[in-house]
């Protein structure tokens, strides 16, 4: 070789350097201006295509941490000619999540590493190089058929390689932007819910006549599936409602303002509360999926007989706790409700005796865990109950609450705790 020849090739060297710093550089600054990640993917593409001389390119980002980590998270394409959409074959991602490495093929239809693999007939030839953070596939750049007929070489490999290693940390970052974008629009969207979801609950305790009465409901999640309600049948009777929607979160708390509406609705045409209870469960029922039902107690307190009319439709029983400190357990009723098309509930008349206290709850009371994984249980709560009878109603629902949550200690809550306690004056 002459020295001519020799500095003629240096000479394309270094010119083909400078291009190629000169398309990192445009690159740079392009991706660098935006946390778009479409924006970003759509530039990187742009570029590639031109610094390969390519037809096609598409990148597909792909998750690390599902269940199936050839499933595509993102893709974009940009095309520049009139071919259509190339999709990268899943053949490609599993061959690049095994050997995460630059991939030419210039004949796909006789490539022996992808026999069987069926291609688009438009396909010639591809080049597939890996997009890797901390040794990690997050995705893949791949660009298809080299312009005027030519193959991909050594160069575009190396080219397209530096791009996307360049390029690769820029697209994550705009993933993980994306993605906490999502997180805060949820973020609000459950406080909003979460305060529709409070405003349906009573916001202050109903007065009646020699009868102290209080509510509280604290949710395991920033939305829950309990729900207690106080519903004014006429001027000497009031309905008192405590369910447990089955889940927790966003969907338990779409079922439980199902089941307020519908309760107050029946409450205002059925009597007696096994005839609520009865139509109630069969518009649940029509209006859910089969695997969603609720468990309710449901009783009408007349301030003027001090009786109480109840069902129980699948609840925990409450406690009916006299001055003596005898207890009686209401659990006359039923099966819950929505889980049968069509139940007939029976329901039971008490009197409420001066003094009398009854405790009505969820039972995310009961069954709260301590570290140990032990439940609180009911003989825990019905020997609390029995010694602090005598507390009023409110300092007994904050006793109740405090000492659950002592014995609970470190271990989170995991079920929504509700508490409705109504005392007759002695």
């Amino acid at each position: 070789m002459t020295s001519a020849q020799s500095l003629q090739e240096e000479t394309q060297r270094l010119k083909r350097a400078v291009e190629e710093l000169s398309i990192l550089n445009d690159l740079a600054r392009a991706i660098g201006s935006t946390l778009n990640l479409e924006e970003i993917m759509q530039t990187i593409i742009r570029r590639s295509l031109r610094a390969v001389q390519a037809e096609q390119g598409v990148i597909t980002l792909v998750d690390k941490k599902n269940s199936e980590p050839t499933k595509t998270l993102v893709r974009a394409m940009v095309s520049s000619s009139d071919h259509v959409e190339f999709h990268l074959h899943q053949a490609l991602l599993g061959w690049m999540h095994l050997n995460m490495k630059p991939l030419l093929v210039d004949n796909p239809k006789q490539d022996e590493r992808f026999r069987g693999v069926r291609w688009d007939e438009s396909v010639n030839s591809l080049l597939c190089v890996p997009l890797l953070v901390k040794s990690e596939l997050r995705g893949v750049l791949t660009v298809y058929n080299k312009k005027d007929v030519n193959k991909f070489n050594a160069d575009d490999q190396r080219l397209l390689a530096i791009i996307a290693a360049q390029s690769a940390q820029v697209i994550e970052n705009a993933r993980l932007y994306d993605e906490e974008k999502h997180y805060l629009k949820m973020q609000e969207e459950v406080r909003l819910a979460a305060k529709i979801q409070m405003d349906l609950l009573p916001n202050e305790m109903p007065k009646l006549d020699a009868y102290e009465i209080v509510g509280k409901t604290i949710p395991a999640q920033t939305v829950g599936g309990d729900y207690f309600d106080f519903i004014r049948v006429d001027g000497d009777r009031l309905a008192i409602c405590l369910g447990d929607v089955t889940g927790k979160g966003l969907p338990a708390s779409l079922l439980m303002a199902n089941l307020q509406a519908t309760l107050r609705g029946q409450t205002l045409v059925a009597r007696e509360p096994r005839e609520c209870l009865t139509r109630s469960n069969k518009l649940l029922y029509e209006s859910t999926s089969p695997e969603k039902f609720a468990t309710l107690f449901y009783g009408i307190l007349d301030n003027k007989r001090h009786a109480m009319s109840f069902s129980n439709a699948g609840h925990d029983h409450p406690f009916l706790i006299s001055a003596d400190g005898s207890v009686k357990r209401l659990g006359t009723g039923g099966m819950m409700l929505g889980a049968f098309d069509s139940f007939s509930f029976e329901d039971e008349n008490v009197l409420i005796q001066p003094a009398d206290m009854l405790v009505i709850y969820s039972d995310g009371i009961p069954e709260a865990m301590n570290t140990s994984g032990e439940q609180y249980s009911e003989e825990r709560l019905t020997k609390f109950l029995v010694e602090h009878r005598n507390l009023t109603p409110n300092g007994l629902l904050e006793s109740l609450v405090r000492e659950v949550r002592e014995y609970a200690g470190a271990q989170p809550q995991s079920d929504d705790m509700t508490i409705v306690i109504i005392k007759r004056a002695p």
